[in-house]
C-alpha cells in the first residue's frame, strides 16, 4: 500500500528542426496547453535554429509554463553524424561538425572529440534562456555520460544549504 502516491510529472518531444519552423512553438503551446510538464527536445546539433526556437518559445512566455530540457547526443565519428543527419527524421548536422569529426580521425581520438563537442554544446545551452536542463542520448554509449558532463561542468554537483543537491 502507498500512502502518499507518487507524484508523475508529464512530458513531451519537440522538434524545433522539423518543418514548418515557424509553428514549432505554436506546437510547443500546445502541448504545454495539453498538461505537458516537461518537454524534451530532439537533438541539437544546428545550434543557429535552437535559438531561434528558443526565442520563440521565450516571446510567447513558453519557457515559464514548462521545463524544456535540449537534447544531445555525442557523436561516435564522422559517418555516425553523416548517417544521423541523412537517415534520423528532424535531426540536421551541419557539414561543419562533419568536417570536425572527420578532422579527428577514427576509434578513440574521433569518440573523445565527439565527448568534447557535446559538452561544448551543453555549456552553450546553459547561456540560452529558457532552457532548464540537458536530456544526454548516449545511444548504446553510456560510459561516455560521465566524461561528458564532467567536460561540461556539470560535476560535481553543487550542493544546496540542506546538503541536497542543486541544479546548478
Amino acid at each position: 500500500e502507498i500512502d502518499v502516491p507518487p507524484k508523475l510529472f508529464i512530458g513531451a518531444a519537440s522538434n524545433p528542426f522539423a518543418e514548418p519552423y515557424e509553428f514549432r512553438a505554436f506546437r510547443l503551446a500546445k502541448k504545454i496547453a495539453a498538461g505537458a510538464d516537461f518537454i524534451q527536445t530532439q537533438c541539437i546539433f544546428d545550434m543557429a535554429r535552437f535559438r531561434e526556437f528558443m526565442k520563440r518559445a521565450v516571446d510567447r512566455g513558453l519557457h515559464e509554463k514548462v521545463h524544456i530540457l535540449a537534447g544531445v547526443m555525442p557523436l561516435k565519428s564522422a559517418g555516425a553524424a553523416r548517417y544521423i543527419n541523412n537517415n534520423v527524421a528532424g535531426i540536421y548536422v551541419p557539414d561543419e561538425l562533419v568536417k570536425r569529426m572527420a578532422g579527428a580521425g577514427r576509434g578513440s581520438k574521433a569518440q573523445a572529440e565527439g565527448m568534447k563537442l557535446c559538452a561544448e554544446t551543453i555549456q552553450e545551452l546553459r547561456e540560452i534562456e529558457g532552457v532548464h536542463g540537458v536530456h544526454i542520448m548516449a545511444v548504446e554509449w553510456e560510459e561516455a555520460i560521465k566524461p561528458i558532463v564532467e567536460m561540461a561542468g556539470l560535476l560535481p554537483r553543487p550542493e544546496a544549504p540542506d546538503g541536497a543537491t542543486t541544479n546548478g
